[in-house]
């Protein structure tokens, strides 16, 4: 009977740790790290910055000379075509590449404006499992859990745009000038690189990189927090 009696009171109290342990974890996760904020406040709170860095950053970057003049973002010529500029370079089409290299910033600068729209639906649509790893990892870690999980998805949507500007700023033109200019030259072996496609990506690792630096003002500078969502979380952090 004693024996008995000790096993049911291990069962009980192994029942009641158990227990205490799952009221536990439901409190730190309404109130993570004791900050008196629920998961659901940091999640709107990391939502609502890169809101923010955003649309700062596609205003910003759609500017003249948000690219060309920004050593951040610049955008140089495909890494596969870097022969190719120093070659025409040689040859005497100096202006032409110049006239290329900008009209590529430019066509990046023009498919900004049309960025934001694309951007925020994808942070709508973006579900944050862990609020509160992303909130206490690095200055930049919500923007790039957002790259992470939507850059393919900003590719397909942003590609025509930046078709478009592309040849809305004779970029595309320029390109196909010089790159004939050179497939023409003896010895050499031809190219004809994926503009669109490196433009694309060039310009999403723009906006992703203002976007960061927006995140990271929210996290450090009081006054970046424009809103009351950003003080609570931010500020407790």
């Amino acid at each position: 009977m004693l024996m008995l009696f000790g096993v049911a009171e291990l069962q009980a109290q192994t029942i009641w740790d158990q227990a205490k342990k799952k009221a536990a974890e439901a409190y730190n996760k309404k109130n993570p790290k004791g900050t008196g904020l629920t998961n659901d406040d940091v999640i709107k709170g990391l939502k609502e910055a890169l809101n923010v860095g955003v649309n700062k950053s596609t205003s910003i970057a759609s500017k003249l000379n948000g690219y060309y003049k920004n050593p951040k973002i610049f955008i140089p010529w495909p890494a596969d075509a870097v022969k190719v500029e120093k070659k025409l370079r040689e040859l005497g089409f100096g202006k032409k590449v110049d006239e290329f290299t900008m009209t590529l910033n430019r066509a990046a600068e023009e498919a900004a404006k049309e960025a934001a729209p694309i951007f925020v639906s994808a942070i709508k649509g973006i579900t944050i499992q862990d609020g509160m790893s992303i909130l206490k990892g690095t200055e930049t870690a919500a923007t790039s859990y957002l790259k992470g999980k939507t850059e393919s998805q900003l590719q397909n949507s942003f590609s025509p745009i930046v078709q478009r500007a592309l040849q809305k700023t004779n970029a595309t033109k320029y390109w196909s000038e010089l790159v004939t200019i050179y497939n023409k030259l003896p010895t050499v072996q031809k190219i004809n690189p994926n503009l669109n496609a490196y433009a694309t990506d060039k310009a999403i690792d723009g906006l992703f990189v203002l976007v960061g630096d927006e995140e990271t003002k929210i996290r450090k500078d009081p006054a970046a927090r424009v809103s009351d969502i950003l003080k609570k979380v931010f500020g407790a952090k």
